[in-house]
């Protein structure tokens, strides 16, 4: 049966990490799909870039998300195995912090909840195992084996080839007006042409309380810099010697990740500076204040790892 000009089963707004996948995984199960991207693919302009993502088992924000990440991985270890690239790096997690603060328990709990294998290991074990974890005395760390880290870039690209090897349609550069609901189903208008579909899926990132009314009082976009700071011993922050980290500093949440193709090692603070944006409005240039938090925590948690810095990159 030959569908008609510009109607589609699904009609996907927004092809970055979450849009690549949908576009994939639907192609996949044999639908017409369209995706709309309305910058490259890839593109720097949201969440996706960044070289590494983290990816975790041991998921203390709630349990529930657990069983879902299980999937994921089997779907990421799918996707790696049609690529023919490595995209999924599984060298451990390690969530840290004072023994009484919540991620420290709360990671423990879901480890033992959904019989995830794990280890605590005090500070000076941590350091003997990974000599870039300095951190005082009285931390603990929970180290998880199967936590790591997605090629995120790498993700998406393969994502968008695969859709196109399944038949599925993606067009880049190419914003997106408009959308309704009709009696027949969804009407979406391009800033190049006009399109119905069957369905929708928005997956417009920070863009989508643009386009979904109601998440425009429920989802606000914030602005965040990540840092990459070389290390004095490269050998000490190699994926396989340093694991993924989430790390309760003072009562404030960092992550980072090994060394991956920039020169350096990659630190952020959860909501970094709590500054509320919207894409017209971000500043996307790093500024000393947004490094100043990074490097301190770097300069006193991991030491070996705090030489000038190589990169600092904003997203929303």
């Amino acid at each position: 049966m030959t569908r008609s000009a510009n109607h589609y089963d699904v009609i996907i707004i927004g092809v970055g990490g979450m849009g690549s996948a949908a576009t994939y995984h639907l192609s996949k199960r044999g639908h017409d799909v369209l995706g709309l991207e309305q910058f490259d693919i890839p593109h720097e302009n949201g969440f996706n870039h960044g070289v590494t993502r983290i990816i975790r088992k041991a998921y203390l924000e709630d349990p529930e998300y657990v069983p879902l990440v299980h999937r994921a991985y089997e779907n990421w270890r799918t996707l790696q195995e049609e690529n023919g690239r490595k995209l999924l790096h599984l060298h451990g997690s390690v969530t840290a912090g004072r023994p009484d603060e919540r991620n420290f328990n709360g990671t423990i709990g879901v480890c033992e909840e959904h019989d995830l294998p794990f280890e605590v290991l005090r500070s000076d074990e941590l350091s003997a195992r990974f000599p870039g974890y300095q951190l005082p005395d009285g931390f603990k760390g929970v180290y998880q084996p199967d936590g790591g880290f997605l090629a995120s870039d790498r993700c998406l690209v393969a994502h968008v080839e695969k859709a196109f090897n399944n038949g599925g349609e993606i067009h880049a550069r190419e914003w997106v007006r408009d959308w309704d609901a009709t009696s027949s189903g969804i009407r979406v208008e391009s800033e190049d042409d006009v399109y119905t579909a069957d369905r929708l899926v928005i997956s417009a990132g920070p863009w989508a309380q643009e386009l979904v009314e109601k998440l425009q009082a429920n989802a606000t976009p914030e602005r965040q810099v990540l840092g990459w700071l070389p290390p004095d011993e490269p050998p000490n922050f190699i994926p396989e010697r340093f694991p993924v980290f989430t790390v309760t500093l003072d009562g404030e949440p960092f992550y980072g990740l090994p060394t991956v193709e920039v020169p350096g090692f990659k630190i952020g603070r959860h909501h970094h500076l709590e500054q509320e944006t919207t894409p017209a409005t971000l500043d996307e240039t790093p500024r000393p204040e947004d490094e100043r938090p990074l490097r301190d925590a770097a300069e006193e948690y991991f030491p070996g790892n705090a030489g000038p810095t190589m990169r600092l990159t904003t997203c929303l």
